[in-house]
Protein backbone atom coordinates (compact mmCIF):
# COMPACT_ATOMS: atom_id res chain seq x y z
CA UNK A 1 0.00 0.00 0.00
CA UNK A 2 0.92 3.67 -0.21
CA UNK A 3 0.94 6.57 2.25
CA UNK A 4 -0.65 6.30 5.41
CA UNK A 5 -3.41 8.17 7.31
CA UNK A 6 -3.00 7.72 10.88
CA UNK A 7 -5.96 9.46 12.07
CA UNK A 8 -8.52 7.94 9.71
CA UNK A 9 -10.40 4.55 10.80
CA UNK A 10 -13.25 2.90 10.34
CA UNK A 11 -15.29 -0.07 11.72
CA UNK A 12 -15.25 -3.76 9.79
CA UNK A 13 -16.34 -7.17 10.92
CA UNK A 14 -13.42 -9.16 12.26
CA UNK A 15 -15.79 -12.46 12.41
CA UNK A 16 -15.44 -14.36 15.36
CA UNK A 17 -14.78 -12.25 18.62
CA UNK A 18 -16.70 -8.74 17.29
CA UNK A 19 -15.85 -5.28 15.28
CA UNK A 20 -12.13 -4.07 14.76
CA UNK A 21 -11.52 -1.04 13.10
CA UNK A 22 -9.97 -0.59 9.77
CA UNK A 23 -7.80 1.87 9.05
CA UNK A 24 -7.88 3.84 5.82
CA UNK A 25 -4.65 4.18 3.77
CA UNK A 26 -3.85 5.61 0.80
CA UNK A 27 -3.93 3.89 -2.84
CA UNK A 28 -4.13 5.32 -6.68
CA UNK A 29 -4.44 8.75 -4.69
CA UNK A 30 -7.22 7.64 -2.86
CA UNK A 31 -8.12 6.86 0.34
CA UNK A 32 -9.71 3.29 1.05
CA UNK A 33 -10.41 1.15 3.33
CA UNK A 34 -7.44 -1.53 4.64
CA UNK A 35 -8.77 -4.17 1.45
CA UNK A 36 -9.53 -7.96 3.01
CA UNK A 37 -6.79 -9.56 4.76
CA UNK A 38 -9.70 -11.27 6.91
CA UNK A 39 -7.08 -14.16 8.04
CA UNK A 40 -4.12 -11.80 8.89
CA UNK A 41 -7.12 -9.73 10.42
CA UNK A 42 -7.53 -12.78 12.87
CA UNK A 43 -4.15 -13.84 13.97
CA UNK A 44 -3.82 -10.19 14.94
CA UNK A 45 -6.70 -10.45 17.31
CA UNK A 46 -4.93 -13.97 18.53
CA UNK A 47 -1.42 -12.40 18.75
CA UNK A 48 -2.93 -9.50 20.69
CA UNK A 49 -4.66 -11.82 23.21
CA UNK A 50 -1.34 -14.28 23.73
CA UNK A 51 1.43 -11.51 23.25
CA UNK A 52 4.78 -13.21 21.43
CA UNK A 53 7.15 -15.04 22.80
CA UNK A 54 10.07 -14.44 20.16
CA UNK A 55 10.40 -11.98 17.67
CA UNK A 56 8.13 -12.36 14.86
CA UNK A 57 9.75 -11.69 11.22
CA UNK A 58 7.68 -11.16 8.40
CA UNK A 59 8.90 -11.47 5.20
CA UNK A 60 7.48 -10.94 1.84
CA UNK A 61 7.11 -9.32 -1.49
CA UNK A 62 7.64 -5.49 -2.00
CA UNK A 63 4.49 -3.92 -1.95
CA UNK A 64 2.72 -7.11 -0.96
CA UNK A 65 0.73 -4.67 2.05
CA UNK A 66 3.06 -5.21 5.07
CA UNK A 67 3.36 -1.44 6.20
CA UNK A 68 -0.89 -1.49 5.73
CA UNK A 69 -0.95 -4.69 7.88
CA UNK A 70 1.57 -3.01 10.44
CA UNK A 71 -1.11 -0.08 10.33
CA UNK A 72 -3.80 -2.66 10.99
CA UNK A 73 -1.76 -4.30 13.91
CA UNK A 74 -1.51 -0.65 15.83
CA UNK A 75 -5.26 -0.60 15.83
CA UNK A 76 -5.70 -4.03 16.85
CA UNK A 77 -2.93 -4.03 20.07
CA UNK A 78 -4.41 -0.68 21.03
CA UNK A 79 -7.87 -2.12 21.83
CA UNK A 80 -6.08 -4.90 23.68
CA UNK A 81 -4.80 -2.57 25.90
CA UNK A 82 -1.59 -1.84 24.13
CA UNK A 83 1.09 0.72 24.11
CA UNK A 84 2.17 0.78 20.72
CA UNK A 85 4.98 2.33 18.61
CA UNK A 86 5.35 1.40 15.15
CA UNK A 87 8.77 2.63 13.24
CA UNK A 88 8.98 2.68 9.48
CA UNK A 89 12.53 4.39 8.96
CA UNK A 90 11.89 4.31 5.23
CA UNK A 91 8.86 6.74 5.38
CA UNK A 92 8.36 9.94 3.86
CA UNK A 93 8.05 12.28 7.12
CA UNK A 94 9.17 12.11 10.86
CA UNK A 95 5.59 11.79 11.66
CA UNK A 96 5.00 8.53 9.35
CA UNK A 97 8.74 7.51 10.56
CA UNK A 98 7.31 7.06 14.03
CA UNK A 99 3.80 6.69 14.98
CA UNK A 100 2.53 6.44 18.86
CA UNK A 101 -0.86 7.19 20.80
CA UNK A 102 -1.65 10.23 21.75
CA UNK A 103 -0.49 8.93 25.52
CA UNK A 104 2.59 7.79 24.48
CA UNK A 105 3.24 11.40 22.53
CA UNK A 106 2.11 13.91 25.75
CA UNK A 107 4.63 10.87 27.54
CA UNK A 108 7.81 11.86 25.22
CA UNK A 109 6.87 15.26 25.65
CA UNK A 110 6.88 15.59 28.93
CA UNK A 111 9.92 13.65 29.50
CA UNK A 112 11.59 15.82 26.71
CA UNK A 113 11.96 12.05 24.70
CA UNK A 114 12.41 13.45 20.93
CA UNK A 115 12.91 11.03 18.16
CA UNK A 116 15.59 12.16 15.92
CA UNK A 117 19.04 10.28 15.01
CA UNK A 118 19.91 7.17 13.74
CA UNK A 119 17.24 4.34 13.39
CA UNK A 120 18.83 2.14 16.00
CA UNK A 121 18.76 5.54 18.06
CA UNK A 122 14.90 5.97 17.44
CA UNK A 123 14.31 2.44 18.39
CA UNK A 124 15.99 2.51 21.44
CA UNK A 125 14.01 5.76 22.29
CA UNK A 126 10.49 4.57 21.70
CA UNK A 127 11.31 1.21 23.64
CA UNK A 128 12.70 3.86 26.25
CA UNK A 129 9.61 5.63 26.35
CA UNK A 130 7.24 2.47 26.51
CA UNK A 131 9.37 0.90 29.83
CA UNK A 132 8.13 4.73 31.21
CA UNK A 133 4.58 4.15 30.23
CA UNK A 134 4.87 0.77 32.26
CA UNK A 135 6.35 2.38 35.44
CA UNK A 136 3.88 5.27 35.26
CA UNK A 137 1.42 2.73 35.22
CA UNK A 138 -0.40 4.19 31.73
CA UNK A 139 -0.28 0.72 30.29
CA UNK A 140 0.88 -2.83 31.13
CA UNK A 141 0.74 -4.04 27.32
CA UNK A 142 3.41 -2.91 25.15
CA UNK A 143 3.89 -3.64 21.26
CA UNK A 144 7.43 -2.84 19.07
CA UNK A 145 6.22 -3.14 15.14
CA UNK A 146 9.34 -2.40 13.06
CA UNK A 147 8.57 -1.51 8.93
CA UNK A 148 11.48 -2.51 6.91
CA UNK A 149 14.27 -1.76 9.44
CA UNK A 150 17.05 -4.27 8.24
CA UNK A 151 17.18 -2.39 4.64
CA UNK A 152 17.58 0.87 6.71
CA UNK A 153 20.42 -0.47 9.51
CA UNK A 154 21.99 -2.89 6.61
CA UNK A 155 22.43 -7.02 7.22
CA UNK A 156 25.17 -6.97 8.94
CA UNK A 157 22.99 -5.12 11.98
CA UNK A 158 20.08 -7.38 11.71
CA UNK A 159 20.94 -9.89 13.40
CA UNK A 160 22.30 -7.82 16.91
CA UNK A 161 18.94 -5.82 16.45
CA UNK A 162 16.52 -9.14 16.59
CA UNK A 163 18.88 -10.24 19.41
CA UNK A 164 17.95 -7.51 21.42
CA UNK A 165 14.78 -7.29 20.50
CA UNK A 166 14.19 -11.23 22.10
CA UNK A 167 15.59 -9.83 25.14
CA UNK A 168 13.17 -7.29 25.46
CA UNK A 169 11.34 -10.38 25.92
CA UNK A 170 13.28 -12.43 27.82
CA UNK A 171 15.23 -9.96 30.67
CA UNK A 172 13.13 -6.62 30.32
CA UNK A 173 13.75 -3.64 33.18
CA UNK A 174 10.09 -3.48 33.81
CA UNK A 175 7.49 -5.98 34.55
CA UNK A 176 4.92 -6.02 32.08
CA UNK A 177 1.87 -8.07 31.31
CA UNK A 178 2.14 -9.02 27.50
CA UNK A 179 4.63 -7.85 24.98
CA UNK A 180 4.21 -8.14 20.93
CA UNK A 181 7.22 -7.45 18.67
CA UNK A 182 6.77 -7.60 14.84
CA UNK A 183 9.20 -6.73 12.31
CA UNK A 184 8.67 -6.57 8.80
CA UNK A 185 10.97 -6.97 6.08
CA UNK A 186 11.07 -7.22 2.10
CA UNK A 187 14.96 -8.04 2.13
CA UNK A 188 15.09 -11.76 1.50
CA UNK A 189 19.82 -11.81 2.74
CA UNK A 190 18.89 -11.61 6.20
CA UNK A 191 16.46 -14.58 5.93
CA UNK A 192 19.05 -16.84 6.13
CA UNK A 193 20.99 -15.10 8.54
CA UNK A 194 17.97 -14.64 11.34
CA UNK A 195 16.89 -17.99 10.53
CA UNK A 196 19.97 -19.41 11.52
CA UNK A 197 19.50 -18.93 15.23
CA UNK A 198 16.48 -19.40 17.44
CA UNK A 199 15.49 -15.68 18.30
CA UNK A 200 12.81 -15.43 15.82
CA UNK A 201 9.60 -16.73 14.41
CA UNK A 202 10.21 -16.34 10.96
CA UNK A 203 6.51 -15.81 9.06
CA UNK A 204 5.79 -15.57 5.03
CA UNK A 205 3.05 -12.70 3.57
CA UNK A 206 2.47 -13.31 -0.08
CA UNK A 207 0.61 -10.96 -2.41
CA UNK A 208 -3.36 -10.87 -1.94
CA UNK A 209 -5.74 -13.58 -2.80
CA UNK A 210 -8.20 -13.12 -5.65
CA UNK A 211 -11.06 -12.10 -3.60
CA UNK A 212 -9.29 -9.65 -1.99
CA UNK A 213 -7.44 -7.94 -4.94
CA UNK A 214 -10.79 -8.38 -6.89
CA UNK A 215 -12.25 -5.59 -3.97
CA UNK A 216 -8.91 -3.83 -4.37
CA UNK A 217 -9.20 -3.68 -8.49
CA UNK A 218 -12.98 -2.41 -8.26
CA UNK A 219 -11.93 0.63 -6.61
CA UNK A 220 -10.21 1.84 -9.53
CA UNK A 221 -12.39 3.02 -12.62
CA UNK A 222 -12.65 2.62 -15.62
CA UNK A 223 -11.24 2.46 -18.44
CA UNK A 224 -9.05 -0.50 -17.31
CA UNK A 225 -8.36 -3.82 -18.64
CA UNK A 226 -10.48 -7.00 -17.26
CA UNK A 227 -9.34 -8.31 -13.83
CA UNK A 228 -7.85 -11.93 -15.12
CA UNK A 229 -5.37 -9.67 -16.86
CA UNK A 230 -4.49 -7.39 -13.51
CA UNK A 231 -4.24 -10.54 -11.87
CA UNK A 232 -2.00 -12.46 -13.96
CA UNK A 233 0.66 -9.05 -14.51
CA UNK A 234 0.60 -8.42 -10.57
CA UNK A 235 0.23 -11.58 -9.05
CA UNK A 236 -2.18 -9.71 -6.64
CA UNK A 237 0.71 -7.38 -5.58
CA UNK A 238 -1.27 -3.96 -4.76
CA UNK A 239 1.66 -2.17 -5.14
CA UNK A 240 1.75 -3.49 -8.45
CA UNK A 241 -1.34 -2.59 -9.21
CA UNK A 242 -0.93 1.28 -8.19
CA UNK A 243 2.31 1.24 -10.83
CA UNK A 244 0.17 -0.02 -13.83
CA UNK A 245 -2.57 2.16 -12.68
CA UNK A 246 -0.28 5.28 -12.32
CA UNK A 247 1.42 4.15 -15.97
CA UNK A 248 -2.03 4.07 -17.53
CA UNK A 249 -1.79 0.66 -17.98
CA UNK A 250 1.38 0.55 -19.89
CA UNK A 251 3.34 -3.31 -19.34
CA UNK A 252 6.11 -1.71 -20.90
CA UNK A 253 6.41 1.25 -19.07
CA UNK A 254 6.56 -0.56 -15.52
CA UNK A 255 8.64 -3.03 -16.42
CA UNK A 256 11.30 -0.50 -18.25
CA UNK A 257 11.29 1.53 -15.11
CA UNK A 258 11.86 -2.00 -12.97
CA UNK A 259 14.70 -2.75 -15.17
CA UNK A 260 16.02 0.76 -15.01
CA UNK A 261 15.25 0.71 -11.01
CA UNK A 262 16.83 -2.86 -10.60
CA UNK A 263 20.41 -2.18 -12.70
CA UNK A 264 19.47 -5.14 -14.56
CA UNK A 265 21.37 -4.63 -17.91
CA UNK A 266 24.35 -4.07 -15.80
CA UNK A 267 23.35 -7.16 -13.82
CA UNK A 268 22.90 -9.63 -16.53
CA UNK A 269 25.20 -8.41 -18.60
CA UNK A 270 27.72 -9.41 -15.90
CA UNK A 271 26.83 -13.36 -15.70
CA UNK A 272 28.76 -15.86 -17.38
CA UNK A 273 27.00 -18.23 -19.99
CA UNK A 274 26.29 -20.97 -17.41
CA UNK A 275 25.00 -18.67 -15.17
CA UNK A 276 22.37 -17.20 -17.78
CA UNK A 277 21.35 -20.25 -18.40
CA UNK A 278 20.46 -20.63 -15.06
CA UNK A 279 18.70 -17.28 -14.98
CA UNK A 280 16.38 -18.78 -17.96
CA UNK A 281 15.46 -21.80 -16.46
CA UNK A 282 14.49 -20.03 -13.29
CA UNK A 283 12.18 -17.46 -15.28
CA UNK A 284 10.44 -20.29 -16.10
CA UNK A 285 10.66 -22.36 -13.38
CA UNK A 286 12.03 -21.04 -10.04
CA UNK A 287 12.37 -23.84 -8.30
CA UNK A 288 15.24 -24.62 -10.10
CA UNK A 289 17.21 -21.75 -8.32
CA UNK A 290 17.40 -24.48 -5.33
CA UNK A 291 19.74 -26.69 -7.24
CA UNK A 292 23.96 -25.89 -6.14
CA UNK A 293 25.01 -24.21 -9.24
CA UNK A 294 22.43 -21.48 -9.32
CA UNK A 295 23.51 -20.02 -5.67
CA UNK A 296 24.68 -17.20 -7.39
CA UNK A 297 21.87 -16.89 -9.62
CA UNK A 298 19.61 -17.24 -6.20
CA UNK A 299 21.86 -14.73 -4.62
CA UNK A 300 21.48 -11.80 -7.16
CA UNK A 301 17.59 -11.99 -7.28
CA UNK A 302 17.13 -12.18 -3.60
CA UNK A 303 19.17 -9.29 -3.23
CA UNK A 304 17.55 -6.92 -6.10
CA UNK A 305 14.55 -8.20 -4.57
CA UNK A 306 13.32 -10.04 -7.71
CA UNK A 307 12.38 -13.23 -5.93
CA UNK A 308 11.24 -14.22 -3.17
CA UNK A 309 12.14 -17.61 -0.88
CA UNK A 310 9.07 -19.42 0.40
CA UNK A 311 8.75 -22.17 2.93
CA UNK A 312 8.37 -25.40 1.65
CA UNK A 313 4.72 -25.95 2.87
CA UNK A 314 1.95 -24.17 3.18
CA UNK A 315 0.80 -24.57 6.49
CA UNK A 316 -1.22 -21.82 7.87
CA UNK A 317 0.91 -21.44 10.96
CA UNK A 318 4.10 -20.18 8.75
CA UNK A 319 2.34 -18.01 7.02
CA UNK A 320 0.78 -14.40 7.36
CA UNK A 321 -2.68 -14.40 6.25
CA UNK A 322 -3.15 -16.91 3.04
CA UNK A 323 -0.46 -18.55 1.91
CA UNK A 324 -0.27 -18.87 -2.25
CA UNK A 325 -0.33 -22.04 -3.97
CA UNK A 326 2.48 -24.91 -4.12
CA UNK A 327 3.12 -24.03 -7.47
CA UNK A 328 1.52 -21.16 -10.35
CA UNK A 329 3.93 -21.71 -12.97
CA UNK A 330 1.46 -18.24 -15.13
CA UNK A 331 2.10 -16.00 -11.74
CA UNK A 332 5.83 -17.63 -11.53
CA UNK A 333 5.42 -19.20 -8.03
CA UNK A 334 7.60 -22.54 -7.44
CA UNK A 335 7.39 -24.59 -4.13
CA UNK A 336 10.28 -22.61 -2.93
CA UNK A 337 11.13 -19.69 -4.82
CA UNK A 338 8.94 -17.30 -6.64
CA UNK A 339 9.35 -14.45 -8.33
CA UNK A 340 8.00 -11.29 -6.41
CA UNK A 341 5.12 -10.71 -9.27
CA UNK A 342 5.02 -11.84 -12.80
CA UNK A 343 5.98 -7.99 -13.85
CA UNK A 344 9.20 -8.68 -11.95
CA UNK A 345 9.91 -11.88 -14.05
CA UNK A 346 8.89 -10.06 -16.91
CA UNK A 347 11.32 -7.30 -16.79
CA UNK A 348 14.20 -9.83 -15.93
CA UNK A 349 13.01 -11.88 -19.42
CA UNK A 350 13.47 -8.84 -21.14
CA UNK A 351 16.29 -7.83 -19.92
CA UNK A 352 17.88 -10.74 -20.79
CA UNK A 353 16.73 -10.21 -24.69
CA UNK A 354 18.89 -6.81 -24.40
CA UNK A 355 22.04 -8.25 -23.09
CA UNK A 356 23.83 -9.94 -25.58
Amino acid sequence: MARHIHHEIIEGLSGEGGVVRRVRVVFAGRVVEFVDREVAVRQLRETAEKGTWKVFVIYGPEGCGKTALLRQATEILDSHGYAVVHVNPLAETMGEKVSISRELRDLARELGIHFVGGIAEVIDKTIELLYKAIRRGIRRRIAVLLDDVFQAIGIERAEQMVKSLLNMIEWPPVEYEKIVILVSSSEGLSRERIGRHRWAEILTMWNMARDGFKQLYNLLPQPKPLLEEAWRWTGGNPKMLEELYMADWSIDRVVKTLIAARGLLELLGNLEDHEREVLEKAIEDPDTLQSRKATLVRKLLVERNLVVPLPPFREPYLWVDEPPPEKDPELGIGQYYAWQTPLHREAVRKALEQVP
